[in-house]
């Protein structure tokens, strides 16, 4: 008895320390950076004092809030459009069946897939091939900034919002829709009345997922960014080259506690998704 039970609690501890040791290599760096994002001195790695100085000079800096601006369009543009089509796209990948349906799945999770630098290069060729048509035809200059920005993360937001919208439908009882469709409900009723309350949660959920992809992207956005469009991400990224000062500190705690709120939203929206599919949830009528 004694020798089957002591190799399962010498597992368990080690299990434990790694967990330890693991979530101690993630997240001590970012507590540290926290810390010294409240530290007086300039010298990011020597702490004097406890201070809100660079927080201060953060809400003064126009770059940082032209680039949080720019950040908060694209990311509201891009939220809107994908979280629609995203929606559209889960709803016709659940609720019908077309010829070429399993080619349109796979292109689908396509942009969950690749890397990032292929995200990037692929659109920002993409718009330089498309702007150069553009203005030969039109005879005016378009160039990149916060349109091809918002367009870009368009592209890949689309399938994250799908990928969450398409798991609460997959819980949701079709039987409500075809009930709705008996009582004499036409489609645009159903899916008003029925079909979206039940699925809120998981839209809003996958909203708040495009968000925080919108707000946190560096990679595609570098590459399609243009004349007086940089996003926060990238303005952060530019700093961190010149050299890391607790400005970059102080902004990059900001980013932090913006994008963990933006994620506990989302988990809670999926939750509640959940919860309200296993017990039925509720339809207006």
């Amino acid at each position: 008895m004694n020798s089957s039970t002591r190799p399962r609690g010498i597992v368990e501890r080690l299990l434990a320390a790694n967990s330890w040791i693991v979530y101690t290599f993630f997240y001590a760096p970012i507590l540290v950076l926290v810390f010294f994002s409240f530290n007086d001195n300039r010298n990011v790695g020597v702490w004097t004092h406890a201070s809100l100085r660079w927080y201060g000079e953060l809400a003064q800096s126009h770059d940082i809030i032209r680039s949080v601006k720019n950040s908060l369009i694209v990311a509201t543009v891009a939220t809107i459009v994908s979280t629609v089509i995203g929606t559209a796209a889960a709803l016709s990948m659940e609720r019908f069946r077309y010829r070429g349906q399993r080619t349109y799945d796979a292109l689908l999770y396509l942009p969950i897939i690749i890397p990032d630098v292929t995200m990037a290069v692929m659109m920002l060729l993409f718009f330089v091939q498309a702007f150069g048509v553009a203005n030969n035809l039109l005879g005016t200059r378009i160039e990149l900034g916060l349109g091809s920005i918002s367009l870009a993360h368009i592209a890949f937001d689309i399938s994250f919002v799908a990928v969450v919208v398409r798991a609460r439908l997959a819980q949701m009882d079709s039987s409500l829709e075809e009930a709705a469709r008996d009582l004499y409900a036409s489609r645009w009723q159903t899916f008003r009345r029925v079909t979206l309350p039940l699925i809120m949660p998981g839209v809003a959920g996958g909203a708040l997922l495009a968000l925080t992809m919108s707000l946190d992207d560096v990679v595609v956005t570098s590459f399609v960014t243009g004349p007086g469009s940089t996003t926060l991400p990238v303005y952060v990224f530019g700093l961190v080259k010149r050299g890391v000062t607790p400005l970059v500190n102080a902004v990059s705690t900001l980013m932090l506690v913006a994008s963990m709120l933006l994620v506990a939203g989302s988990l809670f929206f999926q939750r509640r998704s959940r919860a309200t599919g296993r017990g039925g949830g509720t339809v207006e009528t």
